[in-house]
This record gives structure tokens, sequence and C-alpha cells, in this order.
């Protein structure tokens, strides 16, 4: 008897979710015409804290049109929630401890001073998204003392974190259907009242499929939006709900190649194993840095060197959105504190400019595009295949072809090419010639992008 019951209690659970779920298409078209301004776009981090002095959005808005002189497209904001008090680590707690959904965090302004953000941003052609938490709250969310029956317990019926080092969060029963009915609506909350473009979905990996693909298709009645999911293992939350996850495994292959413990070979091979990961019009985002590399792994130049630069050209060039971190165009060489306040220093922009011309080198090639928008992608033999890296993206009659040294001592090589054509070296804004078989003399950790003509 008890077997039964149990049978009927599940059954009557799952008949909740589907009733609580929106309901969604057989599959989510990615390559919507709605969406088009994802096509082109690279991504900019921004860390509303660390930006400013003031560390507020009305601060940070004031840096909307260099930004905008940069070329960056979508604005990925990092949690702008109130963040919780209990369990708090540091001074000023982890932005990814939620203390409410349908609140911004006092510490940066008013909820009117980040609709104006949005508008603003809007205004010069860009949009915006915001860090979402699925996976857990802080430990005093609403929601912990309302409905402690959505979040995991142990076997004492205690509230537990997601693993152990996150003390400072709740972790979150999505087996709980109305948790599911009022995550959605929260993050519908942010569309409707905001007018955001989407969400960056923090821990993604950590939320089931179904769940996002809910949500997905409650956004896409709402207006079109980016998504991007915190995750590489799960090929299926691209299907229908995210456009975008990370390239992790390539970024850490960077990270061991310009320290020499990996080389050309292992990039290659990556890139054979990569072939058909991706469904169509979805793509990975590519990045050397971001807020949990730079404050947990390291700088770029703690981590790659010398080496940055040309990584910076390979993210911006294989098949992929481009991130830009907040500070990467300043030269940010510190670990950004995560739990206190720890400005970014902007007295040196000298590295705007390069960020610039890799934006316009991805912009204006649409062989480099996003998705199904951009490119082929091909690997180029060449006589030095551990440490001269080449290959070819192509669109149309949009051709562009990248040379990258990955060591620190020069190399002559040559390259193998089906077909000849003429170029424009992007860097240099030199013609050449280059024909089935050209020799190339690189320095350590230098690059080349060739456009044709």
């Amino acid at each position: 008897m008890n077997h039964i019951i149990k049978i009927c209690i599940a059954l009557i659970i799952a008949l909740q979710i589907i009733a609580c779920a929106p309901s969604t298409n057989e599959k989510t078209n990615n390559t919507d015409t709605s969406t088009e301004w994802i096509n082109d776009a690279v991504l900019y981090e921004v860390n509303i804290r660390q930006y400013t002095p003031e560390g507020t959005f009305n601060a940070f808005a004031k840096h909307l049109p260099r930004l905008k002189e940069l070329g960056v497209d979508i604005l990925w904001l990092m949690p702008i929630h109130p963040i919780s008090e209990i369990k708090r680590k540091g001074t000023l707690g982890s932005y990814y401890s939620v203390a409410d959904y349908k609140k911004v965090n006092p510490e940066f302004g008013t909820m009117d001073d980040f609709k104006s953000l949005v508008a603003k941003a809007h205004e010069l052609g860009m949009k915006v998204v915001i860090d979402w938490v699925a996976n857990h709250t802080g430990w005093d969310n609403p929601w912990i003392f309302e409905h402690p029956e959505w979040f995991t317990t142990d076997s004492t019926g205690a509230i537990v974190s997601p693993v152990p080092d996150w003390s400072d969060v709740a972790d979150l029963d999505f087996g709980q259907a109305t948790m599911r009915k009022a995550m959605v609506d929260a993050m519908d909350f942010w569309l409707e009242e905001t007018n955001i473009d989407g969400f960056r979905c923090d821990v993604a990996w950590g939320v089931p499929q179904d769940f996002w693909e809910s949500a997905r298709a409650s956004f896409d009645s709402i207006k079109p939006v980016y998504m991007l999911a915190e995750d590489e293992d799960h090929p299926g939350f691209l299907e229908k709900a995210f456009h975008s996850n990370y390239a992790w495994e390539l970024h850490h292959i960077m990270n061991e190649v310009a320290k020499g413990e990996k080389n050309v070979l292992d990039l290659l091979d990556y890139f054979e194993r990569s072939k058909g990961k991706y469904p169509e019009g979805s793509f990975p985002m590519q990045f050397i840095t971001n807020h949990d590399e730079n404050s947990w792994a390291g700088t770029i130049e703690e981590r790659m060197g010398d080496a940055g630069d040309a990584f910076a050209v390979f993210s911006f060039t294989v098949p992929g959105i481009p991130l830009i971190h907040s500070g990467q165009e300043a030269g940010l060489n510190k670990r950004l504190e995560f739990f206190e306040k720890d400005e970014i220093d902007w007295s040196d922009l000298s590295k705007q400019e390069f960020y610039k011309k890799l934006v316009a080198l991805k912009t204006e090639n649409p062989a480099l595009w996003n998705g199904s928008a951009g490119g082929s992608f091909k690997l180029i033999e060449t006589s030095n295949p551990e440490s001269l890296m080449a290959y070819q993206r192509e669109k149309g009659e949009n051709k562009v072809l990248v040379l990258i040294n990955f060591t620190g001592e020069p190399v002559k090589g040559t390259i193998h090419l089906e077909s000849p054509f003429q170029a424009k070296g992007f860097f240099t804004g030199k013609d050449i010639s280059i024909s089935s078989e050209t020799n190339f003399e690189i320095g350590p950790w230098d690059y080349r992008a060739y456009v044709r003509k």
C-alpha cells in the first residue's frame, strides 16, 4: 500500500511540474531574424562593484560612450541583486548569494537607476544581459523563510549548500514545481519591467535542462533574448534553451600552451574533437579571462605572460562569441578581490585600441561572425605544426586567414593552401599575394591576419 501511495505522490508532483511550466516549442530557433544583433556581437563583462570608485549603475553609465567606441555589443552585468548577509563571505559578500530576485543591490543604486542604465545602453545600440543565479540563493532570501520546502535538505531536514565550499548559499530543489514557476516569474519580471535582453546563467549545469527550456519559451513570448550558459558538458542545453556556453576546455588548453605545457598540436586536436559539437545556431563563448579566472586563477599576465595578445587574437577569430572582461582593455594586471571593494585602475587605456581593432576585425568580416551567421573554419597545414597555427574562415567572398606563433621563439614556416588569393594584412594594412605555399617568419607570440581583397 505504501508503495502505491508513493507512486501516486510522484505522479501528482510530475503533473504539477508540467502544469506550472510554460510550454516549449519543438525547437527554439537560435537563428531567428529578431535576434540578428547576436550575429556579429562581442560580449563585455561588467563588474559594477569594481568598475568605479562609486561602484554604482550611474557611475558605470559614464563609461558607456567609451564602450560604444570600443565596439562591444552586449553588456553582461554580473549579479545586480541584493547580497545576503547571513553567512556572508568577506565584508561585501559574493554577488552570487542572492537575497532577493526582484530587487537591485542598494549599493549599486535604485531600480530606476538600473532602468536608466539599460535605456542609455539601448540608445547607444548596445544590449544588456544580467547574471542570473538559479541554482541557489542566499541564506536570508525570503524563499527560505516562506518556502523552506523549495530547498535541498540533508537526512536531518536541514537546508544544505550545493557544495561545502559554497557555505554562503543554499541549494534549490528543482523537483519543486511551484519554485520553478516562481523562478521563471522572477526572470520574466526583469524582461518586462527593465527591458533587459537576456541572461548569463550561473551554474547552469546544476539546473535541469527542462527548466531552462521552459524558461526560454517564456522569455521568447516576451521578447527576443540572448542566453549564455555557464556550462560546457550539456550540449542538450543548446538545443532549445541557450545560444552559447563556455569553451572552458579550450581556455585551459590556452593557459597550458602559454606555459609551454602543451603546444599547437593540442589545439588542433581540440578542434578535431569538437566537430559537430554545437547544434545549428549555437556557439561557444571564447575568453582569455573573466571574473572567475581573474580572481581565482590569476590575471592574463600571470597565466599567459607574453602570450596574452596572441590568445586574444585567437579568441576573436576562432568560432564563437568573444568576451572582454572589465579592465581587460586597461591592461588589468591584478586579481580583483571577490568579496571586497577593489577598484579597477583606468589610468592606462593603452590596450583599448588593440581591442577596438580586434572588435573591428570580428564585425567587419562575416566569416568571423557567430554561429550559423559566420563562415567555415578550416585548419591549415604548416611546416611547423607544433608551434605555428594557421586557420582559415570563409563565407561567400569574405575570407580571413590567421597565423599565430604559439611559442616564445621566432618561427619560420610554410603554410599549404588549396587556392591562392590576394589579401591585405589586417594589422599592417599591407597588400600580399598568398600562394598555395607561402613562407612566413613570425616573431615570438606574434600573429598575422589576412583578409581577401
